[in-house]
């Protein structure tokens, strides 16, 4: 192991079922592959780091989650190419996810910032970026 490296991320989510539809086929598209399940949860692992679902308790469904609060803005990926970002962007219009940023995209993040950026269904950013 290396020090520092990130060893895992978890995630509350108001609708897991959702959640797993709309992550699972974005993640094994990453190289993630599913690690654990369990009643009211699910992760999915890619080497020594993995990223944990979990259904929220309903008494903490009141405030919904939004990024520009206090707390995570968004989570970004990197893809191994420029038509990698092509490819994830046409599955996410195939699925009806809506592209953030539309008039910028795929530079929506600089003239030299080749990514794609959407949400999930609690509306967390997520950003797949090119080398």
């Amino acid at each position: 192991m290396s020090n520092g490296l990130l060893h895992h991320i978890e995630l509350y989510v108001s609708n897991l079922e959702k959640t797993m539809e709309f992550w699972g086929w974005f993640l094994q598209e990453m190289g993630y592959r599913p690690f654990q399940q369990w009643e009211g949860g699910q992760s999915w692992k890619l080497g020594d780091t993995y990223i944990v679902f979990v259904q929220v308790e309903k008494r903490f469904l009141d405030i919904p989650y939004h990024r520009c609060r206090v707390g995570l803005n968004h989570l970004a990926f990197h893809a191994d190419s420029r038509s990698h970002v092509d490819e994830i962007t046409r599955a996410l219009h195939t699925k009806g996810v809506s592209i953030l940023y539309k008039k910028k995209h795929p530079f929506a993040g600089g003239d030299d910032y080749y990514a794609v950026f959407f949400e999930d269904p609690d509306r967390i950013k997520v950003e797949l970026v090119a080398p």
